[in-house]
């Protein structure tokens, strides 16, 4: 049986996500830069763990030795995503991760060449999001004859995790982007735009979340333009480090998650969808360990890869609670 590393499992998702491993009965470890949180997780699971930092020159591609595919949980993936997707590339190790960070996506991207030389697949955006809205993409494509842009919106609903208000941060800093005529522009005087999740139209932000590349792969539509719907106390403000780990169980129950998509085609016809799943951080770990289970069992191509356009466009739906709503 192929081996998966858990990195970041002491974090709130990946503490979910080891547990969900531990229920398929997957062959893992867990790793992080600290023992003395991980140990107990280890011994709760009855698994082995890893202690190392995921910083370049680290040793990392060391630490991978005897492991099939890493999963990387630990955000702000700004941080880790490089030298870890490095360290794969050196070790010969697949690539998983959940950001929703777009510069991760673009640097994916950029090795994908030296990942097809090296055997390696590069998976970022295993989670809620890119899984999905890039499913959604293909789903709404496939709806109309030659594609040429694409909205999609994303309702952020409840409280944030502070490791996702850290990468919101990241991926505010990136600057607003879209894509035109395949190719990704800055456009920073980009409006807010009205999308219907199903209670009517609300006003939404622009913002570059990965999606701007993954639509552009899975679905090959050259236009694209990401939004967010913010709603409660989604984006906190202050000190991010005093936030809490995220929701609770009760917290995530309350608050389902949506994402719209709009897609106009050559001779202008325009068709939307909708998908809606279980909370964010609930459909995170579940659908990351599918993944890996899946790439683990062999289904895998080296190279920079999507969600949808390595495992199909209905692996969002595998993930139970998930329905698409057209319009």
């Amino acid at each position: 049986m192929k081996k998966l590393l858990i990195y970041g499992a002491t974090g709130y998702t990946g503490r979910m996500a080891a547990a969900h491993a531990k229920t398929w009965g997957l062959d893992f470890e867990i790793a992080g830069r600290n023992q003395q949180r991980l140990a107990p997780l280890a011994e709760q699971l009855g698994v082995p763990l890893r202690v190392f930092e995921a910083e370049a020159d680290a040793g990392a591609a060391q630490a991978l030795a005897g492991i099939d595919v890493l999963l990387n949980v630990a955000g702000p993936f700004a941080k880790t995503a490089e030298p870890l997707m490095r360290a794969c590339l050196e070790a010969g190790v697949d690539y998983l991760d959940i950001t929703a960070e777009i510069n991760v996506y673009r640097l994916a991207e950029r090795l994908g060449d030296e990942a097809v030389e090296a055997g390696v697949m590069l998976l970022p955006g295993v989670g809620w999001d890119v899984v999905p809205t890039d499913c959604l993409a293909v789903h709404v494509a496939q709806r109309v004859h030659e594609p040429q842009s694409l909205r999609v919106a994303l309702q952020v609903p409840g409280s944030m995790s502070r490791g996702s208000a850290m990468s919101v941060s990241e991926i505010i800093g990136a600057g607003l982007m879209a894509r035109v005529d395949g190719h990704l522009v800055p456009i920073p005087e980009a409006q807010p735009q009205d999308f219907d999740f199903g209670e009517g139209l609300v006003p939404c932000a622009p913002l570059s979340f990965g999606d701007l590349v993954t639509a552009w792969h899975s679905a090959s539509i050259p236009n694209i333009a990401m939004f967010v719907h913010v709603s409660g106390d989604a984006f906190p403000e202050g000190d991010l480090s005093q936030l809490p780990d995220g929701p609770t169980a009760e917290q995530r129950d309350a608050h389902r998650a949506r994402a719209v998509a709009e897609v106009t085609a050559a001779d202008g016809t325009v068709a939307r969808s909708m998908i809606e799943t279980v909370n964010g951080y609930s459909y995170t770990p579940l659908a990351a360990v599918a993944a890996a289970s899946r790439v683990l069992e062999g289904e895998r191509r080296p190279g920079f890869e999507t969600p949808a356009r390595l495992f199909g466009g209905g692996f969002a739906e595998t993930i139970e609670g998930t329905t698409i709503t057209d319009s």
